[in-house]
């Protein structure tokens, strides 16, 4: 009986899972960056709508940065990869971080 106990400890244990930290990923703000370019950004990578872009945008101009989603640490940072890439692709100073 006691076996029986264990082997349903075990199932019980193993059918909980963990849950994955999720990291921050933050645009900073620069003198330089168009207002424009960084919603295009939002809706580009983060897949925004273009009010809520206009919103983060305005967050990341006037607080100087913007947490714009939660995300897997693998995910944030091929994201953060993507928009960083993008801004030097096209001479924009933007940058984007992740913080846990």
């Amino acid at each position: 009986m006691k076996k029986k106990l264990d082997i349903l400890d075990k199932i019980a244990t193993l059918g909980k899972l963990k849950k994955k930290a999720l990291y921050k990923l933050v645009l900073l703000n620069d003198d330089f960056t168009s207002m424009d370019f960084v919603v295009k950004v939002l809706i580009l990578f983060l897949s925004k709508k273009k009010n809520e872009a206009e919103k983060l945008m305005l967050q990341v101009h006037n607080e100087g940065s913007a947490v714009c989603g939660l995300y897997t640490f693998d995910l944030a940072k091929t994201i953060r990869d993507k928009i960083n890439n993008y801004s030097n692709i096209n001479k924009q100073p933007l940058k984007c971080i992740i913080k846990d």
